[in-house]
């Protein structure tokens, strides 16, 4: 009677995993074979804010690290040369106007004699030449003086693209020559640039999935590039990665490259229980459940799903019982 009671027991509890659990055939998957190397931040345009005029910088209104928008004033170059010849002509200005006045006059008093026969219509013309001559004087003074004004305000150093400050090479009150570097600005997007070994270069394939390792959570990112020269045994390649930090430009970051394939024992996660430092598989045997340890690696996710990889303990044909 008590062994009835026993094996009546036994039914009970294997029904539960029978009838919610289900079978998985284990067969070898091919799985990407990871090879770890660092990537780099780099910026997609490093464009070059230069001076337009010599002088000496009288403001730098950034430093290394700021975002600026294009169009900014990064910096400001005076010359006070500029600010004298604009005197200068100013001054001729002024003398010019007071001639036309005077020739002006001149005209007007020509034109009441002539009435009278005092004096003649050539003298009339010469002093109206002499008008035409003074106005135009004064139209070159006047573009004179807007092109020094121009090139006073060609002082403003403007950030050429959106971006970040990179380096500033210059310092306030330095003296610098038309055409030189204030502000190296990176813009246009940011990406990691790879140095992988060449012995890989065969194995790399445009378009494969990288993952990247952010320091708090695991990205994803896409090999776009792959450059056909190699460089002190390394090719070099480019990833695209969403949201990449772009805090520090050139900054190293771990990254996992696909260089190959391999075949592995794969099972969802849930499938293995841990108890006692120990991890368990049940796996149907002689038409039962039997428990197995066997020896994990590492989890990766395959068709959406949290899958770990067996080392040992199962091997292909194991019919395994996932919950």
């Amino acid at each position: 009677m008590m062994r009835f009671f026993t094996t009546g027991i036994l039914a009970l509890c294997f029904l539960p995993l029978v009838a919610h659990a289900g079978e998985l055939l284990l067969k070898p998957t091919s799985v990407a074979e990871m090879k770890a190397v660092y990537g780099q931040v780099e910026a997609r345009d490093s464009v070059l804010a230069r001076a337009r005029i010599g002088g000496t910088v009288t403001e730098l209104k950034v430093t290394e690290g700021d975002l600026v928008k294009a169009g900014d004033v990064v910096a400001v170059v005076k010359d006070d040369k500029l600010s004298f010849q604009i005197r200068a002509v100013e001054a001729q200005l002024l003398g010019l106007d007071a001639s036309l006045k005077n020739a002006l006059l001149e005209v007007e008093r020509a034109e009441r004699l002539i009435k009278s026969g005092a004096t003649t219509s050539q003298r009339l013309d010469q002093l109206r030449t002499e008008v035409d001559v003074i106005r135009n004087q004064i139209a070159a003074a006047q573009a004179q003086r807007l092109v020094a004004v121009a090139q006073s305000q060609e002082g403003d150093v403007l950030a050429p693209t959106a971006g970040r400050v990179l380096k500033v090479p210059v310092t306030r009150d330095a003296v610098v020559l038309p055409g030189e570097v204030i502000v190296n600005i990176g813009g246009g997007g940011f990406f990691l640039q790879l140095a992988i070994p060449e012995r890989h270069a065969l194995s790399l394939k445009q378009g494969a999935a990288i993952r990247i390792d952010a320091g708090d959570e695991l990205r994803e990112g896409q090999l776009v590039k792959i450059y056909p020269q190699i460089e002190s045994g390394r090719v070099i390649a480019d990833v695209e990665v969403k949201d990449i930090s772009t805090e520090f430009v050139n900054a190293r970051v771990l990254v996992e490259v696909p260089v190959g394939e391999r075949l592995a024992l794969l099972i969802p996660s849930n499938a293995v229980e841990t108890r006692s430092g120990l991890d368990f598989v049940t796996v149907i045997q002689a038409q039962k459940p039997v428990e197995r340890v066997v020896v994990t690696g590492e989890t990766s996710r395959v068709d959406g799903v949290s899958s770990v990889e067996i080392l040992s303990g199962l091997s292909a044909g194991d019919v395994v019982v996932i919950p």
